[in-house]
């Protein structure tokens, strides 16, 4: 292997390095949003979530120039342009998904734990643990090259499809306050935007893969 080929190789598993740190910090950050919703605020979590946020912010604006530097300069061909490509277009995804993230705890500081209903609750808890297994599959399918979570991730999103129906009838069934009800309306978007978004990566992982389907 040539020397120039060796530095190649070194460069693309310093981007994997760090688009793998980008799942890692979605996938951890999301059950802590969760916590913080559910018991009403938390600003030390809140606090946590909007620096990692800013870390995020830095380390994805620096995959995309070392992913455009290596497009520009090795003129990449085959699986290494197939790599290159698929992390310019998950990049974004996982910056806008930590962004939801962060939307979630933040609207921990509008409400009180005791502000929502029992069953408002357990829904809210069943969106939260649903959307992070189903971040920490999307990560495992990235790092595994695993084409077959698309399909099971598909499926998963349709069952949070079915809790966010059932949290919005909840939330318009008049037994909380206004401002809670659309509070927790914007929260359960941000639950399925997460979802939509852990689906679009498997989808990705599919063409990284190189599947012919």
């Amino acid at each position: 292997m040539t020397e120039p080929r060796q530095e190649f190789e070194r460069d693309l598993e310093s981007i994997e390095g760090k688009v793998i740190e980008l799942f890692a910090m979605v996938a951890e950050d999301l059950p802590n949003a969760t916590a913080a919703l559910l018991s009403g605020g938390d600003d030390e979590v809140l606090a946590q979530l909007i620096e990692r946020d800013q870390a995020i912010d830095a380390l994805y604006r620096e995959v995309e120039q070392l992913v455009n530097r290596e497009i520009l300069l090795q003129n990449p061909v085959a699986a290494d342009l197939r790599f290159l490509l698929s992390v310019l277009r998950i990049v974004p995804e996982l910056e806008r998904s930590h962004d939801l993230v962060v939307h979630i705890a933040t609207r921990a500081n509008h409400i009180f734990s005791d502000d929502l209903s029992v069953r408002a609750r357990r829904l809210v808890g069943g969106m939260g643990d649903l959307a992070a297994s189903m971040w920490r599959q999307a990560a495992d399918a990235w790092y595994q090259r695993d084409r077959s979570a698309a399909k099971v991730l598909s499926e998963r999103d349709e069952e949070l499809d079915e809790l966010h129906a059932s949290l919005i009838a909840e939330l318009a069934s008049g037994q909380m306050s206004v401002p809670v009800t659309m509070e927790m309306t914007l929260g359960a978007r941000d639950y399925e935007r997460l979802g939509a978004h852990a689906v679009n990566i498997a989808r990705r992982v599919v063409y990284l893969a190189g599947s012919a389907d």
